[in-house]
């Protein structure tokens, strides 16, 4: 290192001197830590609001990772983690490959097919529909009329799912001796898109519409809370784009597409990340509230399947040792990880192609 690298030659005095830009970089870089206390001091509010969120993610998502060595254990509900033993990736082999033993693995990539699926057709049909919604909602003049619309659309996402499941099971049941076919089958039928005999069944016993059921639900409960994001986007286009489209003569649907979605595409980018990122992270409360036996086929999910041999110790053999809960676990640990490369693949496409991008 030259005495050049630090410090520059001043002509008038002849000697060398601290570049004054190098200065305030050494004093910044001194009195870093300094400065982020005064930072924190100034907005302490917001940091104390901070904490409880913290403490959240550390017991609810940080502290449960030591679990996933439950992996590669066999689970022992008399022993800790730390006190089990140690299988490797027999668990994984198991769900993957199966063995001569168990016909679990038949049912995991059933489970896993209908969980990309559901998450699949959600991805296809329940993503557009907000950005619709809330294109619909920018075109109503009307201040009243679109507020009531809005919370219109919102409430059903305030609904429990006990609720609006209970709704869906009223709106479809089977038919019997002490009670009738739902309204919802009951008018499917005489329009002709069911039959009398498939109608007094019950849709949700019929394995052939539960993903209908399930992705027509969906978008009911959440396009309209959804579309917040895209109306917010959209209200915040400078009404000048709107009057230079006007200038060139486009009409509504013109300026749709040419002033309205590039101007909100780095948020539909954004949210197709996020809802990619959670693709085949379908919960266990709703499919567990709808399905039944007759709709295992293409009603059950990873989730269920954790449930079924985790939960519930299906498999689980005598002295505390449950295999289930070790495939059960490894079952999530696989869906997880398929859903993080998911996350990194469709980041990484979006940064090519429009340069937006998560990180």
């Amino acid at each position: 290192m030259q005495v050049s690298d630090y410090l520059i030659f001043d002509e008038e005095s002849g000697t060398y001197i601290e570049d004054p830009e190098q200065a305030v970089r050494d004093d910044v870089e001194k009195h870093h830590w300094l400065n982020v206390l005064r930072t924190v001091l100034k907005d302490w509010r917001l940091y104390l609001m901070l904490i409880p969120m913290i403490l959240v993610f550390l017991f609810w998502r940080y502290f449960p990772m030591y679990e996933l060595l439950g992996c590669f254990k066999m689970p022992d509900v008399i022993k800790s983690v730390a006190e089990q033993n140690y299988v490797g990736f027999s668990h994984f082999k198991t769900l993957i490959f199966g063995n001569a033993m168990s016909s679990i693995s038949p049912e995991f990539w059933r489970a896993f097919r209908n969980t990309f699926l559901l998450s699949f057709y959600g991805l296809l049909f329940g993503f557009p529909t907000p950005i619709i919604v809330a294109l619909f909602f920018n075109e109503i003049r009307s201040n009243i009329a679109r507020s009531v619309l809005q919370v219109a659309t919102y409430l059903p996402k305030f609904m429990s799912t006990v609720v609006m499941t209970s709704l869906i099971v009223m709106l479809v049941k089977a038919g019997g001796q002490m009670s009738g076919v739902g309204a919802l089958s009951q008018m499917l039928e005489a329009i002709g898109a069911i039959d009398h005999e498939t109608a007094m069944r019950g849709l949700l016993h019929m394995p052939q519409y539960f993903r209908a059921i399930y992705q027509i639900s969906g978008i009911w409960e959440g396009a309209g809370y959804d579309s917040i994001v895209f109306f917010a986007a959209i209200i915040a286009i400078s009404p000048t784009s709107y009057e230079a489209a006007q200038m060139d003569g486009a009409g509504k649907m013109a300026q749709m597409r040419y002033v309205v979605l590039p101007s909100i595409l780095s948020t539909i980018v954004i949210m197709l990340i996020t809802r990619i990122g959670s693709l085949l992270s379908i919960g266990y409360e709703k499919v567990i509230l709808l399905y039944n036996t007759d709709t295992y086929q293409t009603g059950e999910v990873v989730s269920t399947f954790a449930i079924r041999y985790g939960v519930n110790s299906e498999g689980a053999t005598g002295g505390g040792v449950s295999p289930g809960k070790g495939l059960a676990s490894a079952a999530e640990m696989m869906n997880n990880v398929v859903g993080m490369l998911l996350v990194i693949g469709a980041n990484t496409v979006a940064r090519k192609a429009s340069d937006v991008s998560l990180y």
